[in-house]
């Protein structure tokens, strides 16, 4: 008996509904048809390395978040990042560093 594969996580759909985007939309810009993608999305289909890069340009994101990150997640500290204007993000950096290195900037 052939042990089932389990494949990995991912956020692909997370993604695209975060993006405002259908699954023919996506599909389209990927060159794949719409149920390939869902099948995908569902974990019944695994994904290549050039799958997820093709994936995360059509989703405007990248391919660390789409196997990482639930962009949904509103407690996730990308959440925060995101919404971030450039000088909070160096403010958020300065605090990290410090409580991860124990010392003041």
């Amino acid at each position: 008996m052939t042990k089932a594969r389990k494949l990995a996580q991912h956020y692909i759909r997370a993604w695209r509904h975060h993006r405002g985007l259908t699954l023919e939309q996506v599909a389209e810009r990927m060159d794949m048809t719409p149920i390939h993608l869902s099948r995908l999305e569902r974990g019944q289909r695994g994904y290549t390395q050039d799958t997820l890069e093709a994936l995360a340009f059509a989703l405007r994101t990248d391919v660390g978040s789409l196997v990482t990150r639930d962009p949904s997640d509103p407690d996730d500290i990308w959440a925060i990042w995101d919404k971030a204007k450039p000088d909070q993000r160096r403010q958020i950096m300065d605090v990290a560093i410090m409580l991860v290195e124990g010392k003041r900037r």
